[in-house]
């Protein structure tokens, strides 16, 4: 044992090799083990012990419960201006005076209301109950299901009524525009559609306006239909005519191998007793550019951004060919459920599957407006006079469709917006 102490500590004085491996062997294998390692000199190797040469391992630490780990970053400031306990939400749009309107489409969820105006937080039927008890009876002087609400250039609420329950048929008559005087609150106007232009298989999804054109301005609006064709449904205010534009056009169409993952899981139809199908939504998300010379669309299932000229799809004697021709494919913008536009230039974009909202300059530059995790499945985009952008946050993709039949959204739902610093789009004489 003397014999042993003496070696020890003379090879741990031996600025070497040696006397450098004898003090690594003492702390980290100990005494006797050191001792082995030294007489051995440092040939002698436990059972799993590192050559030499081989540099310590990184120290692993437990981190504290207090300690902050990385995280995705939030982007924006997100401001809550309404939530909803109950109906699930798709539209929204905003007066002139900041009067903000809501839309509840009935896609099986019990929907007392299918449009409400927003006061002091909570949603009131609008313009009326009598109006909004989905009575298919009635469904050409009432609400049947009501996907998208917007406000005019002149100031008049237009709601556009799918006329389809949880996605079915359309109900004969039921398909409509609605207008909508702010300073009476009662109908002004209704334009039904023939079923030439809404088919069976149609779904109304969102509108946009321009004023300047034919008599008293027109409307454009998209076809989001999962079992039908998609396009634009071109609509004259003055006549109520109506046509249907850029019908079945591959850029209206979802793509055949969209698959989009949200909160990372892949979003499918998953219903009980039938096998998963992909999410295949077509012509969604819509806007007018600034100067209201082209107009802005993409399918719900696809990461495109399209936009096509108005002064082609408004004239009912330009060929369809001639329009085809205008498409301008503007790249990706990532998933996207609905669009909105300024009158600087710039098109927004929700990002569904990043829980964001994007804004694409006019040299087609893009940033991240809002990055937030409460934003779960943005919806519709409403930009109002105040430069405030309105965003709908539903979750839409935990519904019991997605998953079963098992309902995963958790309530409220909500309304939410953030400061820009634009203007919208205002096409009027």
């Amino acid at each position: 044992m003397k014999k042993f102490r003496q070696t020890l500590f003379t090879s741990l004085m031996q600025p070497t090799a040696l006397g450098r491996r004898c003090l690594d062997a003492a702390t980290a294998l100990g005494t006797a083990a050191a001792f082995l390692a030294c007489e051995g000199g440092g040939s002698t190797k436990q059972p799993g012990a590192r050559p030499p040469s081989e540099p310590a391992p990184p120290r692993q630490e437990t981190p504290s419960p207090a300690e902050k780990l990385p995280e995705a970053r939030r982007i924006g400031n997100l401001e809550v201006v309404a939530t909803f306990h109950d109906q699930m939400p798709t539209g929204v749009t905003v007066s002139r005076e900041n009067r903000v309107f809501v839309s509840f489409p009935r896609w099986g969820d019990p929907v007392r209301y299918t449009v409400a105006e927003v006061k002091d937080g909570k949603a009131v039927a609008y313009p009326s109950e009598d109006m909004n008890r989905g009575d298919v009876g009635r469904s050409q002087d009432a609400f049947v299901s009501v996907q998208s609400v917007v406000v005019d250039p002149n100031d008049r609420l237009w709601v556009l009524d799918t006329g389809s329950i949880e996605f079915g048929p359309v109900v004969p008559g039921g398909a409509k525009l609605v207008g909508i005087d702010l300073a009476t609150n009662r109908v002004v106007q209704t334009i039904s559609f023939p079923p030439d232009i809404a088919l069976p298989t149609t779904y109304l999804n969102d509108v946009r306006f321009d004023l300047t054109r034919g008599a008293a301005g027109m409307a454009f609006i998209t076809d989001s239909s999962s079992r039908g064709p998609n396009g634009i449904i071109v609509v004259d205010l003055a006549s109520g005519r109506s046509s249907r534009r850029l019908n079945d056009h591959p850029s209206t169409k979802p793509e055949e191998q969209f698959a989009p993952f949200v909160e990372g899981s892949l979003v499918m139809q998953r219903e009980p007793g039938k096998p998963p199908q992909p999410l295949h939504l077509g012509s969604d998300g819509i806007a007018i550019g600034a100067h209201g010379k082209r107009l802005f669309y993409c399918p719900l299932s696809s990461r495109k951004l399209y936009s096509v000229s108005l002064d082609a799809l408004a004239d009912e004697r330009v060929s369809a060919v001639e329009v085809y021709a205008s498409v301008v494919d503007h790249g990706e913008k990532g998933a996207s459920d609905g669009l909105e536009a300024d009158a600087q230039g710039a098109v927004y974009a929700t990002s569904y599957e990043q829980n964001a909202v994007v804004r694409r300059q006019p040299d087609g530059s893009f940033e991240t407006l809002i990055h937030d995790p409460r934003l779960l499945w943005p919806d519709t985009l409403s930009l109002a006079d105040d430069g405030y952008l309105y965003v709908i946050a539903n979750q839409l993709h935990r519904q019991p469709r997605f998953h079963g039949g098992k309902d995963l959204r958790e309530r409220p739902f909500v309304l939410f917006r953030v400061q820009v610093g634009a203007s919208p789009v205002r096409l009027r004489r």
